[in-house]
């Protein structure tokens, strides 16, 4: 299991303990992901740190002055 973060620009999309969608993209050098329907987006990731998973479970949701951060929890 691994936490990994989301960002997230509207809150109430997801709650804790929900389970999300995940999609792969790729970008030239680098891997990305998409809570879906379009809900959030990672950062970019190497290949060697890609998330594997096609699912995962909202941890927690954090928020500061840069917006709303989901943390899911996905099992590897």
């Amino acid at each position: 299991m691994r936490i990994e973060k989301f960002k997230m620009e509207r809150q109430g999309l997801v709650k804790p303990g929900e389970e999300v969608a995940i999609t792969e993209r790729f970008s030239p050098g680098s891997w990305y992901y998409i809570i879906e329907p379009t809900i959030a987006m990672s950062g970019c990731y190497k290949t060697k740190d890609r998330i594997l998973a096609k699912k995962g479970i909202v941890k927690e949701i954090e928020e500061n002055e840069r917006g709303f951060y989901i943390m899911v929890e996905v099992e590897e």
